[in-house]
C-alpha cells in the first residue's frame, strides 16, 4: 500500500495448489488484486515434536469472477473471524514457496541474571 509492503490477517483454504481467502470490500482485496505481487507467510508448531515450522507463499492475487469457480469456491472451509459482509473470494496463485522447519529452543537459553528480577510498578 503507497509503495510500502503492508500486512493483513486472514484464514485461508489451500484449493487447487493455490491459496484462496474471502473478504469484503477494501484495501486488503484491492492490494491483491492489483498488479503488485503479493505474500504470505504461515507459521505453525508441533508439541510432540518440539518443531516449528515457516511457509512463505509469493505470488499474485486474483478476484474469482467465474461462476463454476465461484461455485466451487463456496464450498470451501473458509470461516473469517470477524463478522460482515464477505462475499469476495481471492485467489493467491504462487510463483514462489519457499519454508523451513526447525527446533525449538529451550526458552531458559534466553534467561539472564536480570529475567526474574521484580520490576518496580509503572508510575
Amino acid at each position: 500500500m503507497d509503495d510500502h509492503p503492508d500486512i493483513f490477517p486472514l484464514n485461508y483454504a489451500v484449493d487447487h495448489g493455490t491459496l484462496v481467502f474471502r473478504s469484503g470490500r477494501g484495501t486488503k482485496v484491492s492490494a491483491a488484486v492489483s498488479d503488485v505481487p503479493v505474500a504470505l507467510e504461515v507459521d505453525g508448531y508441533d508439541a510432540s515434536s518440539n518443531e516449528a515450522w515457516s511457509v512463505v507463499i509469493k505470488g499474485r492475487g486474483e478476484g474469482i469472477r467465474e461462476i463454476d469457480e465461484l461455485i466451487d469456491t463456496v464450498s470451501l472451509p473458509l470461516f473469517p473471524w470477524q463478522a460482515g459482509a464477505k462475499n469476495l473470494f481471492i485467489r493467491l496463485v504462487p510463483t514462489l514457496v519457499t519454508g523451513r522447519r526447525f527446533p525449538v529452543a529451550d526458552p531458559t537459553i534466553w534467561q539472564t541474571p536480570f529475567s526474574n528480577v521484580r520490576h518496580s510498578p509503572s508510575e
